[in-house]
């Protein structure tokens, strides 16, 4: 049965579970319909059971919650309301003609410097809070489809993969490569002057294995990949589409986010292993041509140069990297609503927070190396 209903000692519980769509929509009304919610002054209505909610069900189980509602039962979700009930109330309240609020009589609008200081920290507090529901949402949907691989959309993951990790790799060798030149060259003007030019590799080595080559690549990724996912979820709110996923009963989270996601935190590493392999080879050449270091010899100082951790503490930042950039940009995009500016605006932000919080868990990652003596 897909409704099963309890009696509890405040009043009603009801177990929903297998598919409430057009096929079971009578029975299901008339179902709701026979309970009785006159005495009744709790309703909690479980939904880990459901497998799939159109429109249909939504609207049986919204005309039941109406009905308690008006009868003064109060309502409770575990673990939270559907999505398709959000989609009904919103069509419903856009349908209906909005009232301005009339100004309270001698009420005036805070303003002022102190004022712009306490709207941005509600506003920041608010973004903060939406972001960790928006994380804890996505991890919620993750584990959920662990035990049915197919839940994870293989084939959607490998072509994010592509997208961002191989579609990536030339402007990524490309930076590296560059900053690697860059990064030895100055070294050797500094360094030559006190006849110690040899260590310019062992510098150059450290420097891309540890922060460089993570780092850039990770601000490549955030302003090509973050952004990408920003402007393709936000089209898809402008078109509704994402709404026509929630009204067929599918969790755009599991098929829209959850693989962005998953794509580039595989992505991420690989692109790290690129740039560092890359950016070596810039810093061995500028040394062979410009301090006549032989390769030989610059493999060997290399060699020297690498502990044990060095390699991986820029490998550790990479996946970390990755979903910090990818949850920034499909959060925003999932925000995107009313015109192509609200768009546009969203991508800007994405990119921005992306690389914001990309040097943040930077500066906190090199905090924590240090007091782990690594």
């Amino acid at each position: 049965m897909p409704l099963e209903v309890r009696r509890t000692a405040n009043g009603l519980q009801l177990d929903l579970s297998g598919e409430w769509g057009m096929p079971q929509f009578a029975s299901l009304e008339s179902q709701l319909e026979t309970l009785d919610v006159g005495s009744v002054r709790d309703v909690r209505i479980v939904t880990q059971g459901l497998t799939a909610l159109n429109l249909s069900g939504a609207w049986a189980l919204r005309q039941f919650l109406t009905r308690a509602g008006a009868a003064g039962a109060a309502v409770s979700f575990d673990p939270a309301p559907p999505d398709q009930l959000r989609l009904v109330d919103e069509t419903l309240k856009a349908a209906e003609p909005a009232a301005a609020p009339a100004p309270a009589a001698g009420e005036q609008t805070p303003s002022g410097p102190l004022a712009a200081i306490g709207r941005w920290t509600v506003d920041a507090a608010g973004d903060l809070t939406g972001w960790l529901a928006f994380f804890g949402r996505v991890a919620t949907t993750f584990l959920a489809s662990l035990p049915q691989p197919r839940r994870l959309r293989p084939i959607s993951v490998a072509r994010h993969v592509y997208d961002t990790g191989i579609t990536a790799m030339p402007i990524v060798a490309l930076i590296a490569f560059l900053i690697s030149v860059i990064l030895a060259y100055l070294s050797a003007q500094e360094l030559r002057g006190y006849g110690v030019d040899i260590y310019v590799a062992d510098l150059v080595t450290i420097g891309v294995l540890r922060e460089l080559g993570v780092l850039l690549t990770a601000i490549v990724v955030a302003g090509r990949s973050g952004s990408a996912f920003a402007a393709e979820i936000g089209s898809m709110q402008l078109n509704e589409e994402v709404d026509a996923l929630i009204a067929s009963g599918v969790d755009p989270f599991e098929v829209l986010v959850v693989p962005r996601v998953v794509g580039l935190v595989i992505a991420m590493p690989l692109l790290t292993i690129v740039a560092d392999l890359i950016g070596l080879t810039g810093g061995a050449l500028l040394c062979r041509y410009l301090l006549d270091m032989p390769l030989t010899q610059f493999v060997h100082r290399v060699q020297e140069a690498i502990a044990p951790t060095t390699f991986w503490v820029g490998m550790i930042k990479a996946p970390v990297f990755a979903l910090l950039i990818a949850l920034a940009g499909c959060s925003r995009g999932m925000q995107v609503s009313g015109s192509a500016r609200v768009l546009g605006h969203m991508v800007t932000v994405a990119v921005v927070q992306a690389i914001f919080l990309v040097i943040l868990a930077d500066a906190l990652f090199a905090i924590l190396f240090m007091k782990m003596n690594i």
